[in-house]
């Protein structure tokens, strides 16, 4: 299953990639409208992107009335991105997403700046958002902090039906001639390929800590990428910044893993997840496995 990251893809603006996804996730909605950072928001860096948009929303009485309809026109399965600053925010808005059957399920943007409350105030927030809708929800999760496995086991205790791993890091671009910083805010969330190890070993501990279903990203640009991802444990994987440069990825990257699929004799993604853990699970050694797969 192949999604995109929230905030990556305007579905509207490009129906056609959407339609090339199995769900769709929206831009993170707050319950008020927001105007986000100054510019400048983007800036392109060696090995990936950085990010300073600032939550930029229309809120989400007009997200309901206007948005959502014309997602729902897309004929895709429509995940829900949901932010804010308390757990009020959380709950407003899961609350009022929980009447409308298009959505079918909820993304909590977990961001937690102070890391040594970061475990409290995302069971608060998840605990919230459980307390008034009966639909699923995934937390995803910011790799700063100093265990993620630690955070990943409290959102499950307090309601979490999934993750999704992972979010954004913090970085800085500076100006090649002034030497100042390139974002309007200075540091921004970044993301790209220099991503992926990090994120990699996100997925890794926390299927390992909770054996709940994961969306992996970051950094994913090919089919081997998604490959790695669904071993390590996601369920889904999710695609972010290469889709602002090659935005007929997602075809190209299931065609990809499918391939990856077939080179390996693994004959579909189900029998891949987890697959890294393998010996954990089954007891079985990676000598045995690979003489199984070649006999």
């Amino acid at each position: 299953m192949i999604v995109n990251a929230s905030g990556c893809l305007d579905a509207l603006a490009a129906p056609e990639v959407a339609r090339e996804l199995d769900a769709f996730v929206t831009k993170t909605i707050t319950p008020l409208p927001r105007a986000g950072n100054p510019p400048v928001r983007i800036a392109e860096t060696e090995h990936g992107m950085l990010n300073s948009i600032g939550l930029q929303g229309p809120g989400l009485d007009t997200f309901l009335a206007d948005h959502l309809p014309r997602l729902a026109g897309l004929g895709l399965p429509i995940w829900v991105s949901v932010g804010g600053f308390s757990a009020g925010d959380f709950a407003q808005s899961c609350a009022r997403l929980d009447e409308r059957e298009e959505v079918t399920t909820v993304e909590l943007n977990l961001s937690c700046p102070n890391v040594d409350d970061a475990v409290e105030t995302a069971i608060e927030l998840v605990a919230a958002a459980r307390a008034v809708t009966s639909k699923p929800l995934f937390a995803k999760l910011s790799p700063a902090t100093w265990d993620i496995a630690e955070l990943a086991r409290a959102v499950q205790a307090a309601g979490a039906d999934g993750l999704t791993l992972v979010n954004t890091i913090r970085g800085l671009a500076l100006d090649e001639r002034t030497l100042r910083p390139r974002l309007g805010p200075a540091i921004g969330g970044y993301s790209g390929p220099a991503l992926k190890p990090v994120a990699l070993a996100a997925v890794w501990s926390c299927f390992r800590a909770t054996r709940m279903p994961i969306v992996g990203m970051g950094g994913i640009t090919c089919g081997r990428d998604a490959l790695e991802f669904l071993a390590a444990g996601a369920t889904v994987v999710g695609l972010g910044t290469v889709l602002f440069a090659d935005p007929p990825a997602p075809s190209r990257i299931r065609a990809e893993l499918n391939d990856e699929l077939e080179r390996l004799l693994l004959p579909d993604v189900a029998s891949v997840v987890g697959i890294a853990h393998e010996e954990e699970l089954s007891g079985e050694t990676t000598l045995d496995r690979e003489l199984r797969m070649f006999a």
